[in-house]
């Protein structure tokens, strides 16, 4: 196995500009940390304006040579990179675990999952279908085609570094369009590995181009206001994206918002327990609960509750937390002590109100920043964490009586991203598929992510897809002639 020394060594640390790492404009760095350690690993460059216009330059220079490469040629650059990356996926996932904190074999899941948007996009290039037909006048033909939307400015979260990345380049190159990524300050070191990838099998210079920064806004309101940039894709949280959205309306950007999610997880009476468990285990605590998809409430009917919740605090009270590297690891730091800080706030609110702590309930000695694998039952309906976006390691158990009823607690949130629910009865998974007010929902399963499916929320969970066939639409504009 690679050693934790030599990751860091070969990493790469500067911006991704012109097909090669340079430093900011003004030479400026900030420091990267190990969430488990919270020691600092690198130091990386810390993009300026400046770096920004240099890299919408280099973007619209570019755009018109790249829309017009052939989709064949896209697509094989694309298959090239999910090749290599597959190739280097162990550095990879170790990158990620340093520098996000999750579990190795997680992160091993992500390289895997963030790869197949690259596949997955590279054979939808040559798929960009149009429609020609009589006008229903008889006097002409109707041609519809599509067309790249042009430079892109894509804004990455922290807690799938790889994949956040991939599923926006891999439509957005496949479409025709340039692209700008601007990475969390927290983990800027996988998509700056990525970028290498992509030099090495042969991205045009401008085509893309990685800005690490400490100082986002400065680096992205000139941006989202120069009209060379014709698409803006974001995901992280809803307050920051109804900036954006406000922003990018004053050029009538092309918008894909991807924001925050308080999914429900709903039990049934006729469930399988015992599989209901192991989906909420899996929808609660992948990455450690730092998941928009994450299950922030878990409904349980009251006929059941008690057999659920034993099962499932038994399986949480025997999770570990500890470094991501450490053999054993069940889930790893949080991301910072800002993000650990807001999980005590959430659940010191909640037991104050009245909640009981089944097991956890604080956060643990560092160095790192962890907080233990918790479980809360009679949930008080005032409590901040049944509206608020948890992303810890914290699960919340609240009783319904009828179907009804449950459905009424999913749906009572703004957000409307994922939702998962277990039954038997499959008269039951039609209507409560129907009512649930989400994006996104899981039946009799706890992981739905799937670079083959469209992802995206309704509500304030945003708007867009990615991945799918419709996740190259977003990146399209429809033209129609008239013959």
């Amino acid at each position: 196995m690679t050693t934790t020394t030599s990751i860091v060594d070969t990493v790469p640390t500067g911006l991704w500009l012109g097909g090669e790492q340079v430093d900011a404009a003004a030479g400026a760095t900030f420091e990267v940390h190990d969430p488990a350690t919270e020691q600092v690993l690198v130091a990386v460059a810390d993009a300026e304006p400046e770096d920004g216009a240099r890299a919408l330059d280099l973007a619209h220079a570019a755009q018109p040579g790249w829309a017009a490469t052939s989709p064949r040629a896209r697509a094989d650059i694309l298959r090239r990179a999910f090749e290599l990356l597959q190739q280097r996926s162990e550095e990879f996932a170790q990158l990620i675990t340093l520098e996000m904190g999750k579990p190795l074999a997680e992160s091993r899941g992500e390289v895997a999952y963030g790869a197949e948007f690259l596949r997955w996009f590279s054979e939808e290039a040559v798929r960009l279908d149009g429609r020609y037909a009589t006008a229903p006048s008889g006097n002409g033909r109707i041609v519809v085609s599509k067309a790249p939307v042009g430079p892109v400015l894509a804004i990455t979260p922290w807690n799938f570094p790889l994949a956040m990345g991939t599923r926006k380049i891999g439509p957005a190159l496949a479409a025709g369009c340039t692209i700008i990524v601007k990475p969390a300050e927290e983990t800027p070191l996988t998509m700056l590995l990525l970028g290498q990838v992509f030099a090495e099998v042969g991205v045009p210079i401008g085509v893309l181009s990685i800005l690490p920064t400490s100082r986002a806004a400065a680096l992205t309101a000139p941006l989202i206001g120069d009209p060379r940039l014709r698409k803006l894709t974001f995901t992280g949280s809803t307050r920051v994206g109804k900036i954006l959205v406000r922003d990018s309306a004053k050029q009538l950007l092309r918008t894909s918002m991807e924001l925050g999610g308080n999914a429900p997880f709903v039990v049934f009476e006729d469930a399988d327990i015992d599989a209901a468990v192991d989906g909420a285990i899996a929808a609660k605590m992948r990455n450690g609960g730092q998941a928009c998809t994450a299950a922030n409430r878990i409904h349980v009917q009251r006929t059941v509750i008690d057999e659920f919740t034993e099962k499932f605090t038994a399986r949480i009270a025997a999770m570990s937390a500890r470094a991501g590297d450490v053999p054993g690891a069940d889930i790893g730091p949080l991301v910072n002590a800002d993000q650990r800080n807001t999980v005590t706030e959430l659940v010191e609110d909640a037991v104050s109100r009245g909640a009981r702590v089944r097991t956890g309930g604080s956060a643990l000695d560092g160095p790192g920043f962890f907080y233990a694998p918790t479980v809360l039952d009679q949930i008080p309906d005032d409590a901040r964490l049944l509206k608020e976006e948890i992303f810890g390691p914290v699960a919340a158990i609240a009783g319904f009586d009828t179907e009804q009823d449950g459905i009424d607690a999913a749906n009572d949130t703004e957000y409307g991203l994922a939702a998962y629910f277990y039954t038997r009865d499959l008269d039951r998974v039609m209507r409560v598929s129907a009512a649930l007010q989400s994006g996104m929902v899981g039946v009799n399963r706890g992981i739905i992510s799937d670079a083959a499916a469209p992802f995206g929320g309704v509500k304030q969970s945003g708007f867009g897809r990615e991945g799918g066939a419709e996740g190259i639409d977003e990146y399209l504009d429809t033209k129609y002639v008239a013959l």
